[in-house]
């Protein structure tokens, strides 16, 4: 029986603008040997995330570019095939930090397990992975919410910042979401339950987050020095 083969995406050009099609190559090369503590996982979930466009670019960041010709970054969560790993064995789920890929051999000590029988191995790229902890700790430490004061949340509707409204209402705060057409700004208002949702496309989009925050700020005047924040 063959080995599978690895589908990869590699970076071709950095884009200029909104990446396309033409920035990106599929390749199909083999699978490495395993080293000592490597493991050999077949990933099943990749997360795309807005980070990424600032990786394909050769722009001064926080973080290095991805070269030409190399492997996209992004986190995934599969299913090792392979292990040299003591603590990981054939069947175990995992999250791993490598890049748009079919398959990916990396160390063991950098892999997180999983536990399928606790809540959907998706979710650790979600609510109980990045995107979640970007939420708790920028809002609860951060921000630090006090019931009754206005939340003002940009892009409402992604992973972030749909959590971040959500602990918002918890927290008892007046939630204002800001999203990207009348749609989200309707699934924001149904399913996040958020108090009010502004369309930052509307040519009136400054006037009408002033008023949401008005309306906000007297439906709460019993509680005394009630702020914005912005997140």
């Amino acid at each position: 029986m063959s080995s599978p083969m690895n589908q990869r995406f590699v970076l071709a050009s950095r884009p200029v603008g909104a990446p396309t099609a033409e920035n990106f190559r599929l390749e199909e090369v083999d699978i490495p040997a395993l080293g000592n503590h490597d493991v050999l996982i077949e990933n099943h979930h990749l997360s795309i995330d807005p980070y990424m466009r600032g990786r394909m670019s050769d722009a001064k960041s926080y973080a290095e570019p991805v070269a030409i010709d190399g492997l996209m970054v992004g986190a995934t969560v599969g299913k090792v095939l392979e292990s040299n790993h003591a603590d990981y064995q054939s069947g175990d789920w995992v999250l791993a930090y490598k890049g748009w890929e079919t398959h990916s051999v990396v160390n063991g000590d950098t892999l997180i397990k999983l536990n399928p029988d606790l809540a959907p191995v998706s979710y650790a790229l979600g609510i109980l992975g990045m995107p979640g902890f970007t939420a708790y700790m920028g809002l609860l430490d951060i921000g630090q919410p006090k019931e009754g004061e206005t939340l003002v949340v940009a892009a409402a509707t992604g992973p972030v910042g749909a959590t971040v409204a959500q602990i918002g209402k918890l927290k008892g705060c007046h939630v204002v979401a800001i999203a990207g057409g009348e749609e989200k700004c309707q699934y924001a208002r149904e399913n996040l339950n958020v108090d009010a949702c502004i369309d930052h496309k509307a040519d009136n989009f400054a006037e009408q987050l002033a008023e949401a925050c008005l309306k906000a700020l007297i439906s709460t005047l019993k509680t005394s020095g009630a702020k914005c924040l912005m997140v």
